[in-house]
């Protein structure tokens, strides 16, 4: 996964208002932590953190004055009306360190027409090289039959990652179609009633 840079400056100034002065400059307050170090309060560019979260588990390159760090996105606070950032909890990562991150899980194909897929989790736990965390997994389900189970041992993990998860947690599952023949009976037998004899006249 390729670095997105964002320029980072430190934060002496905390509390409400201080963050409320940060946002009003379309800023970021951020925390950096990890391996042990006091964390460092920081100062992120709002449109650059945002466009750079679109991305699941991006992996951030801090550059500023006394700042040259890597640090992965692990706790991320939004306005529950208008969606922008508020805060970012970051971890701190090095090359050649593992990290336990969730990724996305895909399910590509149909499955056989008599069955509908349950998907159980739209993500995954694994544990990954922190700079080569994989995008997503893809579990081909084509042609699946009612009954059959994928658990999350079955997942095609990419070389280097591996499962953090149960292995017996169930991620897809194939359903039986829900019953409607009842209710298509239901809609032709009152369709094809016959009014009572004698009842169109009675209405004349």
């Amino acid at each position: 996964m390729a670095e997105v840079r964002i320029a980072a400056e430190q934060r002496t100034a905390f509390g409400k208002g201080a963050a409320r002065k940060i946002r009003r400059a379309d800023k970021v307050p951020a925390v950096l932590y990890g391996h042990g170090t006091d964390p460092k309060h920081l100062t992120l560019p709002g449109h650059e953190v945002l466009l750079a979260l679109r991305t699941a588990n991006v992996l951030i390159r801090l550059e500023g004055e006394g700042i040259d760090e890597l640090a992965l996105p692990k706790g991320v606070q939004r306005d529950p009306i208008k969606g922008f950032v508020e805060h970012v909890d970051l971890l701190l990562v090095k090359k050649g360190e593992k990290v336990t991150v969730e990724i996305p899980v895909t399910a590509v194909g149909d499955v056989h027409p008599d069955g509908l897929l349950d998907q159980q989790l739209v993500s995954i736990a694994v544990e990954a090289e922190a700079t080569h965390i994989p995008t997503g997994v893809e579990v081909d389900v084509e042609g699946l039959e009612v009954g059959k189970v994928i658990t999350a041992a079955d997942l095609p993990l990419p070389q280097g990652t591996t499962l953090s998860a149960d292995a017996d947690v169930v991620v897809l599952h194939v359903i039986n179609k829900p019953v409607e023949a009842a209710e298509e009976g239901a809609e032709a037998e009152g369709e094809g009633a016959e009014a009572p004899e004698g009842a169109e006249a009675s209405a004349e």
